[in-house]
Parts: structure tokens; C-alpha cells; sequence
């Protein structure tokens, strides 16, 4: 092992809101995003993106295809017991993937996708998963 610590990837996002509430991504592209949606709504759509993402990378990682992906996300935002800060205390996420070939490490693929979604794994009360892969409810 070499003297050099090994360097963590980093990878930055940015975001503005504009003073007439449209938001744009670093590069221009505005989020067409109904000012109806609130903080909340967006990271819902966060959480389940990320999932999603985190799956279809370590799929790949897997030489699987993942073909039709979609997801919802549900949550409960009151007042925790610990300090008594309103957040989110509940969330769940259905996730409904389409998978080929099914790997035989089915339960090791949705684990990873779960642990390495970073929006997940930061929310301080973690989210509760469920898959439906090729059609079928599986447990990660």
C-alpha cells in the first residue's frame, strides 16, 4: 500500500432560485417545476431519482439492463421526539423496475441501490424501500 492516502470522489451541484421563483441548474437549464410543488415534494422527486440512479449503476456494475423504472415516494413531516424540530419521520419509497437478465444477487442489488442513493442516506430517519422487480413485490 502506498505511502498516498486514497482521495474520496467528490462531486458538487448547484442550484439558484431566482427572484421570480424559477429554479436553474448550474448550467442554465431551468427546472420546469410547478410552483405548486413545495421543499418537500422536490426532495421526494430527489429520493426517488437518486434510487433509481443508484440502481441503475451498480445494475450496470451487474452487466443488467434496467429497462422501465419508475417510483413514488410518500412521507410524513411532524414534530420528532428527539429534539422536538419538525422533519421527516416517515418515508417510504415503491420502486417498480424492470430487470434483464434478473440477477441470482437480486436482495445484494437493491440493498446497494438503497445504501448508495446519498439522498437517502442522508436523511436522518432513513427510508423505508419496496420493489417491485419484473412485476413481482421482492424484499431487498
Amino acid at each position: 500500500m502506498s505511502d498516498m492516502a486514497v482521495r474520496a470522489k467528490e462531486l458538487r451541484y448547484a442550484v439558484d432560485l431566482t427572484a421570480a421563483g424559477e429554479l436553474v441548474e448550474e448550467h442554465g437549464v431551468a427546472l420546469d417545476a410547478p410552483t405548486e410543488w413545495s421543499p418537500e415534494h422536490l426532495l421526494l422527486a430527489a429520493l426517488v431519482r437518486c434510487s433509481l440512479k443508484s440502481l441503475r449503476y451498480h445494475a450496470g456494475r451487474m452487466n443488467v439492463a434496467v429497462g422501465s423504472a419508475s417510483g413514488r415516494s410518500r412521507t410524513l413531516v411532524t414534530r420528532r421526539e428527539t429534539d422536538e424540530r419538525y422533519a421527516l419521520v416517515e418515508t417510504d419509497v415503491e420502486l417498480a423496475v424492470e430487470l434483464e437478465p434478473e440477477p441470482t444477487a437480486l436482495a445484494e442489488l437493491l440493498a446497494a441501490a438503497e445504501r448508495d442513493c446519498f439522498v437517502g442516506s442522508s436523511l436522518t430517519a432513513g427510508p423505508s424501500y419496496r420493489w417491485i422487480v419484473n412485476g413481482r413485490a421482492v424484499g431487498a
